[in-house]
């Protein structure tokens, strides 16, 4: 057993050794040389039976708690990292050391025990502190709700927009389920799809349905769409929409027209048409067409295009398989449908057009088309021509001001996204950016930039919030909130686009690879909170154990980073946050009886390489993606990427990896944060603890909230629906599901039972790869 005892910390000390005088080279810290030589030592003279191996050993113990007290505080999960394993090894040494020759004295062995159990009623007390939340802020004081109204107020039982209004604040002013007896929440019904993704293929089924014309509608990753009953989840109707040919396949929502109560004008010819689909969906496919539907039976909407069929691709040149079509729901604003579309990220220059697009909700006729490249092009561009190639899209979801006459717009890069030197002037003016635009003629009213010359897929990626604001003097802005990838939230006058909380332009790292160029400056938005992005360290880096932690922190020291905004280039950088954010497609929720904005983040890095177009192509093959690289076909440089993750899988930094934060708006100050989800399902090698240790993991999906005070939020790793008290930050309850929710839950109140329900379409997590098909309703008890 000694000989084990003393291998075992010898080979740990080898490696500290080892990895420790590396690390000095590169700057790091002098801690773990020293302490690897010590427990070489230590090890050795325990595998010879010496006594002075166990003194050595608890020497270096003691001397390691003192520098990690020394190097981050008292802070909870950064002391495990560094403590817990010594700690565990530190208990077989004091039970074997009254053992060892010259060491069998009454007292000693009585010391030697009694540190052991003080050692171990310390590991007791850790991993119980484990298991409860370390918030970051928390306050147990409930908000007094401040002026403030939503934009284009719906009755509150239906859910007709993708953000239940076209204000996207996903606030569902019902208040049968309360923070009182929401712990009785029970799953009411699951619905099964028939169509599990496949991760391999990056296929998800991420839908929000609707709720509106007492139906529920959504639609599955190929774009299967159906109606169900709200009270029973039974099939109404299904619709195949036959989609194929595209590389990520899903499906984030569809849209909802009703034209007998539009209130806006159209042809008499579009009227007698209307007729014979009064109530219709509308989706879009991931082989770029829109659909319309009957409402009530699922049928093709004959006087709508070719038969119900709207072809996406119509002058938009040449579409490989998979390069575009649109994932988010289709924006449906009076008698619009306005599509924006998704392309294959990083692949090659020159991919299908930005263009976003208005079609007539009754004929399928287009009304405008924004084509950023070229805006004398307002409808079909002229014979001969297509659309502009290559320019900055809208992936995601844009939001709509009514009484405004304004539709709000979060734009894309132009493709590729890690390297910018081809491209135009209209791309350097509309990447990054919200863009507003006249609801009736698609002519752009303002801009406002988030990032300049963007090279790191800092594209906007979430839905705006409007909202109006308290302006400090009892009246009210009306604001457009946009929160971003890179932690930032940018508060704007929505008539103007002048920022109401101070944006600032401030120096950022230089020196990418000669042929680009970087923005000297960035702006900032220094009045409003920065959420999960704060700068990296050393001390910061984070492992299971003292050892991962190691290898992060040689990582760390190898990687150029300068902090926000460190540019691409030929050497390994590291960026943080990454472009899977910061803040995501999810998008936010706006508490609006108490103006509290309510957003979830992601806290994972990633680490770049531009590669010489010869040394790329000589050794990569296909596209690439997201996560992987990608062959940025038609410039110098390729891509490799990875995520800044642990030997383990872990990510680097210190926990948490996502977090839950309400942002009073009328102070502009962090009400409180949380970490959001546990370990439950997930853990070290993608092998799951089946602990729900509440760490805080990243999260993909966004939160709801209601008038009673609640958030629902699903969206972690982790397969939980939860719900969280709006007013303090802790959780009611929490629900399971059969897998992992990586989208955002709706509420809804049914006509038959008079019932409030929560729902959330269930199809696995991009991390755990265990998907399913499954939308699951809770209910309390009839």
């Amino acid at each position: 057993m000694l000989a084990g005892l003393g291998a075992l910390i010898i080979a740990i000390g080898l490696f500290m050794a080892i990895g420790g005088l590396y690390l000095i080279t590169l700057g790091g810290s002098w801690y773990f040389a020293p302490a690897g030589a010590a427990l070489v030592v230590s090890g050795y003279l325990i595998a010879r039976r010496r006594p002075s191996g166990a003194a050595v050993f608890l020497l270096a113990f003691a001397a390691t708690i003192a520098w990690a007290i020394w190097e981050v505080g008292l802070d909870f999960w950064p002391l495990v990292s560094r403590l817990v394993a010594p700690a565990v090894i530190a208990l077989p040494v004091l039970l074997v050391t009254p053992a060892l020759p010259r060491n069998r004295a009454r007292s000693l062995k009585a010391s030697s025990y009694g540190l052991a159990a003080v050692i171990l009623v310390a590991l007791a007390a850790c991993t119980y502190s484990a298991f409860q939340p370390h918030p970051i802020v928390t306050t147990d004081n409930a908000p007094q709700p401040v002026p403030g109204a939503a934009v284009g107020p719906i009755a509150g039982a239906d859910w007709p927009h993708w953000g239940r209004t076209p204000s996207g604040t996903r606030y569902a002013p019902i208040d049968q389920i309360t923070p009182d007896n929401v712990s009785g929440l029970q799953v009411a019904w699951t619905y099964r799809t028939g169509e599990v993704p496949d991760p391999s293929k990056g296929e998800g089924f991420v839908t929000t349905p609707l709720f509106v014309n007492g139906l529920l509608y959504g639609c599955t990753q190929s774009n299967a769409i159906f109606a169900l009953d709200p009270e029973s989840g039974q099939e109404r109707w299904r619709f195949n929409a036959k989609a194929t040919g595209n590389n990520r396949p899903r499906c984030r929502g569809v849209g909802y027209h009703d034209s007998s109560s539009a209130g806006t004008l159209v042809s008499a010819e579009a009227s007698s048409n209307a007729a014979l689909c009064t109530r219709r969906i509308i989706s879009t496919t991931v082989d770029a067409r829109i659909v319309a539907l009957d409402a009530s039976t699922g049928a093709p909407c004959a006087d709508f295009g070719d038969n119900g069929v709207v072809n996406l691709g119509a002058r938009m040149g040449n579409i490989k398989p998979g390069f575009y079509f649109p994932t988010a729901a289709p924006t449906i604003a009076r008698n619009l449908i306005i599509v924006g579309g998704l392309v294959w990220d990083n692949a090659e220059v020159g991919e299908p057009s930005g263009v976003v697009r208005a079609f007539d909700v009754l004929s399928g006729a287009l009304v405008w088309a924004w084509d950023l490249g070229n805006p004398n092009i307002t409808g079909l561009p002229p014979a001969g021509e297509d659309y502009s190639r290559g320019t900055p899209n809208v992936w995601s979801t844009p939001a709509y001001d009514d009484a405004l006459g304004l539709v709000y717009l979060p734009t894309g890069n132009a493709t590729p996204d890690f390297w910018g030197g081809h491209r135009t002037e209209a791309d350097e003016r509309y990447s990054s950016s919200i863009v507003a635009l006249d609801l009736a003629t698609g002519r752009e009213r303002w801009r406002f930039q988030t990032v300049h010359h963007d090279i790191w897929d800092f594209d906007v990626p979430s839905q705006p919030a409007l909202y109006d604001v308290p302006d400090g003097n009892g009246g009210t802005i009306p604001a457009l909130i946009q929160t971003t990838k890179t932690g930032q939230i940018f508060m704007l006058d929505r008539r103007t686009g002048t920022p109401i909380a101070d944006v600032q332009e401030r120096p950022v790292p230089q020196g990418g690879v000669a042929d680009d160029r970087t923005s000297p400056t960035q702006p900032f938005s220094l009045g409003m909170p920065t959420i999960g992005v704060e700068h990296l360290t050393e001390a910061r880096m984070w492992g299971m154990t003292p050892l991962d932690q190691l290898a992060c922190r040689i990582a760390f020291r190898k990687a150029r980073y300068e902090g926000p905004f460190t540019p691409p280039s030929d050497k390994t950088t590291l960026h943080f946050p990454g472009w899977f954010g910061g803040m995501n497609w999810g998008s936010v929720s706006i508490a609006e009886n108490l103006g509290y904005l309510i957003v979830n983040d992601i806290r994972t890095g990633v680490t770049s390489r531009l590669v010489p177009r010869a040394e790329f192509d000589a050794t990569h093959s296909g596209p690439g993606s997201e996560g992987a690289g990608g062959r940025q076909a038609g410039t110098p440089w390729g891509i490799e990427q990875a995520t800044f993750v642990s030997v383990l899988g872990t990510p680097c930094q210190a926990p948490p990896f996502g977090t839950l934060t309400a942002i009073d708006l009328a102070t502009r100050k962090i009400a409180w944060q949380m970490p959001m989800g546990t370990a439950e399902d997930l853990g070290p090698l993608n092998i799951p603890t089946h602990l729900p240790i509440p760490i805080g993991m990243p999260t993909r999906g966004g939160p709801v909230t209601t008038s009673s005070g609640i958030i629902f939020m699903a969206g972690t790793q982790d397969y939980y629906l939860r719900a969280i008290d709006v007013r303090t930050g802790r959780e009611l309850w929490k629900g399971r599901l059969p897998v992992g929710g990586e989208t955002t839950p709706m509420t809804y109140v049914s006509p038959q039972s008079g019932r409030q329900f929560v729902l959330i379409s269930a199809g696995g997590t991009g991390a755990s790869k265990k998907m399913g098909d499954y939308v699951v309703a809770f209910a309390l008890p009839q």
